[in-house]
C-alpha cells in the first residue's frame, strides 16, 4: 500500500488525539454495527481493521453471535512510540491492542482488529464480557504495557509482581545493563578496545528505583487472596469454614515455579487462581532488542520440549512477511520434524499424567524410552537434543544426514507404534485411572472455546478443531491423517486424546518419509553455510544471509503446537530488528480453564487437572 494511501485510510489522520471522533469507513460491519471500522492497518503484508473504541464491545458480539467468530485467538499490544516505518504517519496515538478472532466453526484465517488507545486515559473496554479468554492476555498486556482495561474483572499484575516500577514492554522502559535499543551491540564486536558494559558500571548500578522511594517505609502489597462462594453445607452439618492453601510455587507437582492459590472448605475447591512469573526473563523485550535471526535459538527455550514446533511457528511468521517460498524438500522435513515433536510431547504428557495421579516414575520412564531414540534423530541433524535451533527463515539450517531417513522410518513404523499401543493396554483400562479420572475437571466445550482454550483439551470435548486442517500451513493439506475427538472433557478423555494424536502423527510421519524428495546434489549434506552448488537450494529458499530488513507491516502466524496454538505476532518497521515480537502461548492462555474445571472437585484433583492441561513453564512465563 502506498503512503499516500496508508495515510489517507488511516483514521484519525485529521482527529488523531482520539478514536471516538474519527470518521466511519465504508464497510460492511459498519451496516451491522454503525461507526465501528474507522480505517484499515497494513494491508500489504496481513489487513487489519482498525476499531472505534466505543464501539468494540458492540462490534465483538456481532462478530461472535452473528459471523461465528466465536474464538479469541490471540490479544496483544503495540506500543508504537519508536516506529520509524511510514505507515503510521499521521496517526498519534502511542498504543494498539490487537485481537484475532477465529471460527472453530467454519475454519480459515483470522479477522484482524486493531483498537488505537486514547493517549490520555490509556484506557479501553474489557473483552471478557464477550470472550472470557481475554482475561490472561489483557492482564498481560496491563502488566507489561499498563493499558488498564474497563470492566476487566481481576486487572492486576500477572508476570511481574505487585509492586514492580513501570511497564518493561514499553519502548521507553531500560532494563538493568541497558546499552543499546537493539542488538548487535556495539560493544560486543569482536573488535580492539573494547570493554564489557558491566565492567563500566558501579556495584549496585544493575538496580533502579522509583522517583521518591524509601526503603525504610516500604510495604510489601497486600497478596490477593481468591473471594470465594459461602461455605455450602447444610443447616445441622458440621459448622466449618474455608482455608486458604498454596500449592508451590516450589511443589512437585506444579510441574516447575509455579502456584496454585485455592481457597477450600473441607478438601473441596471453592476457588482456585494461577499464579506465574517467576520464570519471566521478559523474552519478548529481548526479542525486539535481537535482530529477526537471533530470535530462532531463543523460542527454543519456550516450551523446551518441543523446540522444532517452536521454531517453525516463528519461522513461518517471518516467512509471511518476506513472501519466502521453502523448498519441497524442507517442507516435508518440516513437517517431520513437528510430527516427531508432537509425539515426544505427547508421550512425555502421558507419563507425568500418571505420575500426578501417584504412579510415580514407572510409566513415565516407559513412556519416554522412544523419546530418547527421537532426539537421538534431532541432534544428529540439529547438534542438540532438546534446544535444537533448526528451522531457518525459507526452511532448515541443514539437510538430513546419511541414513537417518532408514532409522526414522524404523522408529517411525516400529517403535512408536509399539509404545504407543503398550501404554493404552497398562493405562486405558486400568482401574485407579478410570476412577480418578472420568468426570472429573469438566468444563463443557462451549466454556473451553469461551476461554480460548485450543489444542488437545477442546479436541477432548468432542470439537473437531486442528489448525492444521482448519487453516492447513506448511504442505499439511497433502497428508491424510483424522482428528479425533471423545466426548466427556474430562481428565480422562485429556489422557486418551494425546493417545490418538500420538498414532495420528505416526501416521502423517510415514506419509511423509515415503514420499519425501531426494536430495538434487549428491555429497556431504547441504548446511545454511554452503553454496547453491552444494545444494543449498534443497534446504533454504530465498538468498539466505544473516541479516536482512522485511517490509513494513505485521503478520500474525499460529500452528497446532502439540499444545495447542502457538501462535508469533511479529511487526516490522523495515528495519533488521522487529519492531514487535509477541508469543501467543498455549501453556499460558490454557490455563484460563484452570480455576473453572477445578471448583467443585477435590484438592487433590487439583493436581491433574493441572497435569492434564500440559503446560511448560518456560512457555508461560516467557
Amino acid at each position: 500500500m502506498s503512503e499516500a494511501v496508508a495515510v489517507a485510510e488511516a483514521p484519525a489522520a485529521n482527529n488523531a488525539s482520539s478514536n471516538n471522533g474519527a470518521p466511519a469507513i465504508d464497510h460492511p460491519l459498519n451496516k451491522a454495527v454503525p461507526g465501528a471500522i474507522v480505517g484499515t492497518w497494513a494491508e500489504e503484508t496481513e489487513k487489519s481493521l482498525f476499531v472505534a473504541p466505543d464501539k468494540l464491545l458492540a462490534l465483538l458480539t456481532h462478530l461472535r453471535d452473528k459471523e461465528s467468530y466465536d474464538f479469541l485467538g490471540n490479544l496483544t499490544c503495540t506500543d508504537y512510540s519508536a516506529y520509524k516505518g511510514k505507515l503510521r504517519s499521521g496517526i498519534d496515538e502511542r498504543f494498539d491492542v490487537v485481537y484475532h478472532l477465529y471460527s472453530t466453526k467454519k475454519g480459515g484465517g483470522a479477522l484482524a482488529l486493531h483498537v488505537r488507545v486514547p493517549n490520555d486515559s490509556e484506557t479501553i473496554p474489557s473483552a471478557t464480557s464477550v470472550y472470557p479468554g481475554a482475561n490472561l492476555q489483557e492482564r498481560e498486556v496491563y502488566d507489561l504495557y499498563g493499558i488498564k482495561f474497563e470492566g476487566h474483572p481481576n486487572l492486576r499484575r500477572i508476570l511481574m509482581w505487585e509492586g514492580f516500577n513501570g511497564y518493561p514492554m514499553r519502548k521507553d522502559w531500560q532494563e538493568a545493563y541497558y546499552e543499546e535499543e537493539t542488538k548487535p551491540f556495539k560493544s560486543r564486536h569482536p573488535a580492539e578496545g573494547y570493554a564489557w558494559h558491566e565492567e563500566k558500571l558501579p556495584w549496585k548500578s544493575n538496580s533502579t528505583y522509583p522517583a521518591g522511594w524509601d526503603p525504610e517505609s516500604w510495604e510489601e502489597p497486600v497478596t490477593y487472596v481468591p473471594i470465594s462462594q459461602a461455605p455450602h453445607h447444610k443447616q445441622g452439618d458440621l459448622d466449618t469454614q474455608s482455608i486458604v492453601v498454596n500449592l508451590g510455587p516450589h511443589h512437585p507437582s506444579t510441574h516447575g515455579v509455579f502456584r496454585m492459590l485455592t481457597r477450600i472448605e473441607g478438601e473441596t475447591i471453592l476457588a482456585l487462581e494461577p499464579d506465574c512469573g517467576y520464570l519471566h526473563r521478559n523474552h519478548e523485550k529481548i526479542g525486539e532488542r535481537n535482530t529477526w535471526l537471533m530470535n530462532m535459538p531463543f523460542t527454543d527455550r519456550l516450551d523446551y520440549l518441543n523446540s522444532m514446533s517452536n521454531n517453525l511457528g516463528y519461522a513461518l511468521a517471518v516467512e509471511k512477511l518476506l513472501g519466502l517460498q521453502v523448498p519441497e524438500r524442507a517442507q516435508y522435513i518440516r513437517v517431520i520434524m513437528a510430527e516427531l515433536t508432537r509425539v515426544v510431547n505427547h508421550m512425555w504428557s502421558i507419563g507425568f499424567i500418571l505420575n500426578d495421579l501417584g504412579a510415580l516414575q514407572t510409566p513415565a520412564l516407559i513412556s519416554i524410552e522412544e523419546r530418547e531414540m527421537i532426539l537421538d534423530l534431532f541432534e544428529e541433524v540439529s547438534g542438540a537434543r532438546m534446544m535444537c535451533n533448526y528451522m531457518r527463515f525459507g526452511g532448515v539450517v541443514r539437510d538430513l544426514t546419511p541414513g537417518w531417513e532408514d532409522r526414522a522410518k524404523y522408529i517411525v513404523h516400529e517403535r512408536i507404534p509399539r509404545a504407543l499401543d503398550e501404554l493404552d493396554r497398562l493405562i486405558t483400562g486400568n482401574e485407579i485411572v478410570k476412577a480418578r479420572g472420568r468426570g472429573v475437571g469438566y468444563l463443557s466445550a462451549e466454556d473451553l472455546i469461551a476461554l480460548s482454550i485450543s489444542g488437545p483439551m477442546i479436541r477432548a470435548a468432542g470439537v473437531p478443531y486442528d489448525i492444521r486442517k482448519a487453516e492447513p500451513y506448511c504442505i499439511y493439506d497433502r497428508f491424510d491423517f483424522d482428528i479425533p475427538t471423545l466426548p466427556n472433557s474430562d481428565i480422562y478423555d485429556r489422557y486418551y486424546i494425546r493417545l490418538l494424536e500420538a498414532r495420528e502423527s505416526v501416521k502423517i510421519l510415514k506419509q511423509a518419509l515415503r514420499d519425501i524428495p531426494k536430495p538434487k546434489k549428491a555429497g556431504a549434506p547441504a548446511a545454511a553455510t554452503a553454496t547453491l552448488e552444494q545444494g543449498f537450494g534443497d534446504i533454504i529458499g530465498g538468498k539466505g544471509g544473516y541479516n536482512f530488513r522485511p517490509p513494513e507491516g505485521e503478520a500474525y502466524v499460529r500452528i497446532e503446537a502439540p499444545k495447542g496454538e502457538l501462535g508469533f505476532y511479529v511487526v516490522s518497521d523495515n528495519k533488521a530488528n522487529p519492531y514487535r515480537y509477541h508469543v501467543r502461548a498455549p501453556s499460558y492462555i490454557n490455563l484460563n480453564a484452570l480455576g473453572p474445571m477445578s471448583v467443585g472437585y477435590k484438592i487433590a484433583d487439583a493436581v491433574v487437572i493441572l497435569g492434564a492441561i500440559d503446560i511448560v513453564l518456560g512457555e508461560v512465563d516467557r
